[in-house]
């Protein structure tokens, strides 16, 4: 008999994981005792929140990150091959979206390890919830490029894309480079173009506002160290 590869969700910051996390997704994760993380601290932090029935020196942790060989990937399932539950735990929301573990999920498939996603929040689709952007035919970029030249080219090339395939793109930066990308989305973009930003999602300083760019220009928000989410939809 194999075990199971869970994919746990986090919470989005520092809220308390009964606002956010399903009980039957906690209830799960207690019942674990092997965990795979981008951080391992900021799990044993999340796992201390939650509260563990063991104490958490108890638990085996085992790091899984963008520098995560191949070959590594067999180690980190061999449990799973000897009938152990793993679970996966993101840094910030779901795993495998916009965060590490997608390799692992695949090389899980290979080997007929069944992977059972769990519910818990993601900052991509809520703040496709909330835009009124298009939801029906929409994409996700991950982070654009840091630079400039490429990055203000990439936008243009974004932005060309959602108006000929009437395709919103969502996308996002490094907080601390957040301000940065924001000056640069208003200068780019046409005047009529729709921005959106979610900001702090499922926090008390919850934040999510959609404008044109020509709107957001008159008024530019502080997202500065803020977890943010950026959309934009040509009109």
């Amino acid at each position: 008999m194999l075990g199971k590869l869970y994919l746990i969700p986090s919470t989005l910051g520092g809220d308390n994981p009964e606002d956010v996390i399903p009980s039957f997704v906690l209830n799960k994760l207690r019942e674990l005792r092997i965990f795979l993380a981008e951080d391992i601290r900021t799990v044993r932090r999340y796992l201390s929140r939650v509260g563990m029935p063991v104490p958490i020196s108890e638990l085996q942790f085992e790091l899984l990150n963008k520098h995560t060989k191949q070959e590594e990937l067999h180690r980190l399932l061999k449990p799973i091959m000897q009938g152990v539950d793993v679970g996966v735990v993101s840094e910030a929301g779901l795993p495998a979206v916009a965060d590490p573990g997608a390799n692992l999920v695949m090389a899980a498939h290979a080997k007929g390890v069944r992977v059972i996603p769990l519910t818990g929040p993601s900052s991509v689709t809520l703040a496709l919830m909330a835009s009124g952007l298009n939801g029906q035919n929409f994409a996700f970029v991950g982070y654009l490029p840091i630079k400039t030249p490429e990055r203000n080219k990439r936008i243009k090339q974004l932005e060309q894309i959602s108006g000929d395939f009437k395709q919103s793109q969502f996308f996002i930066e490094t907080p601390y480079r957040n301000n940065q990308l924001m000056q640069a989305l208003v200068g780019t973009l046409k005047p009529n173009t729709l921005i959106h930003v979610s900001c702090d999602l499922t926090l008390p300083t919850e934040f999510t506002v959609t404008k044109t760019a020509k709107e957001w220009k008159k008024e530019m928000p502080d997202l500065h160290k803020r977890p943010s989410i950026f959309g934009i939809q040509s009109i």
